[in-house]
């Protein structure tokens, strides 16, 4: 059971068995079957085998070896013969490769492959594998000749040849291109690598997988700074001098992924530089990824580390309001205040205000900023927009409130908090006039605003029914998809005001019902937000959203309603109304008016090419729907 936090103290996990890939093997510990072959020539479809010498080792350890001469089948090539000195006459006695092939392979059962440019050696033997109808084993496979040009420099040896690198590394046996010289000297080199990659960190089989990749030598050195960590789900800290966080991410498999760290696989320039001054990493095992990506999350915002580019600052985020006051306009603030309507939250002021202009495109609220009383004493001076009829400049109202105004104010209050679609369909027309005059980048700048909007509407009416629940249980089959655990079991979620107070998987097989009651008891408390501004940074929010939204989740308890509107932003998220109206008019099927109105005709076409405003969902009541 698990309320969660931002504690990196880790609570009782179910059983975890991991692969053996998960758990790495150490060299030392790794069975090794070095192997050389001769044949007729460089084709494995059409040449054939002449000879398979091969050497077992382990830990430094010959434990046997395999050595035998094959009839190919075919002549041997004379120039063939003068390299190796292996003639006609000595094959031809010698077993057929299906005779050989069977017993090579029960010799390397379960073993690591290594050879000094294994694609040719593993391709000859795939090759004869699958003339013979025998299923390739699937070995893993180690090449020396790739490891060996990461590790041995052009002053060191001239090129990077068995005979060369056996000379350099003063192997025991010379290579004289027979198979099991060649395999015992392969051995001495492969030895001998090892003894150079294990300061660079490369202790472990699956290192070697990215051992000749690209690496600086004091990134690759800090690979250890993964051995120790869980192979579960969590969050992991990369911790720097002083204990300062550097970084923060997370993953289904914390080792796993903190190893990918130190390879070729991390191309980002900013964490290589993060992971050269880093010094420890921190683990924080997680019950399920979704915990998992809240924590991280939650761990950004606490420590801001420099390497992380998103979700550090949430009070940077913004909302569009529109004012409490005797004559609303819309304002870009930092955070909400109950009784107003809101969109939101943006991840930038920029967003937010590009919101407020696709408003005042479609809705002629005034755009002053000072405070007007509802009957002003002197009268006050209008402004331009009230000159260009786009504002019924309440300011000047001397004998009686202007009533005008407030239908405005009422239309902005309901395109915020309800149906967006009057402000989607007049910004829509704009947008396909302006296509149809072939002033696109006024037009994409329309767009820009418009989608700013819609997102911002769509937003605030998702997270405003979570924020106002004070908790919501629900839980979905685990280890189904991208569920975790194992089938049979339940995920538990228990979200209290848009944030996540506890998870937990309950076991294969077993009644989820007493997990939900201990969870619900054990849950984080949550003091209520002011919404449509949730307990809990937005992005969580978004990613419990998302979470409710996935196959196969069900509701276990509800304490309060949790609707959103009928017709709502999510209707227009795609802006498909815009993108029709545009396409009628490039197709001149209808003319949009240089001043943007649509004629009746027109009008009729856009109601037909827009989707419907009701989701599909069919749990709705009168005009509310179960988000």
């Amino acid at each position: 059971m698990h309320a969660v936090s931002t504690s990196t103290s880790a609570g009782t996990r179910a059983p975890y068995q991991a692969t053996f890939e998960e758990l790495g093997t150490p060299l030392r510990d790794v069975t090794f079957v070095v192997v050389d072959l001769e044949t007729t020539g460089t084709n494995a479809k059409e040449g054939g085998i002449t000879e398979i010498g091969a050497v077992k080792v382990r830990g430094g350890e010959v434990l046997g070896e395999f050595q035998s001469l094959v009839n190919p089948g075919q002549p041997v090539p004379a120039f063939v013969a003068r390299l190796t000195g292996i003639t006609n006459a000595m094959v031809a006695t010698a077993p057929d490769i299906e005779l050989v092939l069977p017993s090579f392979l029960e010799f390397a059962r379960d073993t690591v492959l290594v050879a000094h440019n294994a694609p040719f050696d593993v391709g000859f033997l795939k090759a004869m594998c699958a003339r013979l109808d025998y299923p390739w084993p699937g070995y893993t496979v180690v090449d020396t000749v790739p490891l060996a040009r990461r590790l041995v420099t052009r002053d060191e040896a001239p090129n990077h040849k068995l005979s060369t690198l056996a000379n350099l590394f003063h192997a025991t046996v010379s290579p004289e291109h027979r198979a099991l010289a060649d395999a015992r000297a392969t051995v001495d080199v492969l030895h001998a690598l090892f003894d150079r990659l294990a300061p660079m960190g490369v202790t472990h089989l699956e290192d070697l997988a990215t051992a000749a990749d690209p690496v600086p030598p004091e990134v690759r050195r800090k690979r250890h700074l993964a051995d120790d960590l869980p192979d579960s789900p969590g969050v992991y800290l990369f911790r720097g001098p002083g204990d300062e966080v550097l970084y923060v991410g997370t993953s289904v498999n914390i080792r796993k992924r903190v190893r990918s760290y130190f390879t070729a696989a991390e191309k980002r320039k900013r964490i290589t530089e993060m992971v050269r001054i880093a010094e420890r990493v921190t683990p924080v095992a997680c019950a399920t990824p979704l915990e998992a990506q809240v924590r991280e999350l939650r761990l950004i915002t606490e420590h801001a580390p420099r390497y992380n580019r998103r979700s550090k600052f949430p009070e940077r985020h913004s909302w569009v309001r529109l004012t409490d006051e005797a004559y609303p306009r819309l304002s870009v603030v930092g955070g909400v205040v109950a009784g107003a309507a809101h969109i939101g939250p943006f991840g930038s002021r920029r967003t937010a205000q590009e919101a407020v202009h696709a408003l005042h495109d479609a809705l002629n609220l005034r755009q002053c900023t000072a405070r007007i009383p509802l009957v002003s004493k002197r009268p006050g001076s209008p402004c331009a927009l009230a000159g260009m009829g786009r504002c019924s400049a309440p300011c000047v109202a001397t004998e009686a409130p202007d009533a005008s105004y407030a239908d405005v104010a009422d239309a902005a209050r309901a395109a915020l908090t309800g149906d967006p679609a009057p402000v989607v369909r007049a910004l829509s027309d704009r947008i396909a006039a302006l296509a149809h005059q072939e002033r696109y980048e006024e037009a994409g700048e329309v767009t820009r605003r418009l989608r700013a909007f819609v997102q911002g509407a769509h937003r605030a009416q998702r997270l405003g029914p979570l924020a106002g629940c004070a908790e919501l249980v629900a839980a979905r089959p685990s280890g189904i998809g991208d569920a975790p655990g194992k089938p049979g079991g339940w995920e538990i979620v228990v979200i209290k005001h848009g944030r996540l107070a506890g998870t937990d998987v309950s076991a294969p097989g077993a009644s989820p019902l007493p997990l939900v009651d201990a969870l619900r008891t054990t849950a984080e408390h949550v003091e209520p937000p002011v919404a449509p501004a949730p307990a809990a940074h937005p992005e969580e929010t978004d990613l419990l959203l998302a979470w409710l939204d996935s196959p196969g989740v069900r509701l276990v308890h509800v304490s309060d309603t949790w609707a959103c509107p009928v017709r709502a932003a999510g209707a227009h998220a795609d802006l498909t109304w815009a993108s029709d109206r545009v396409r009628v008019e490039i197709a001149g099927d209808g003319a949009v008016p240089d001043d943007g109105t649509v004629p009746d005709d027109g009008a009729a076409e856009v109601e037909a090419a827009a989707p419907a405003t009701e989701p599909e969902n069919p749990r709705h009541v009168d005009t509310m729907t179960a988000c």
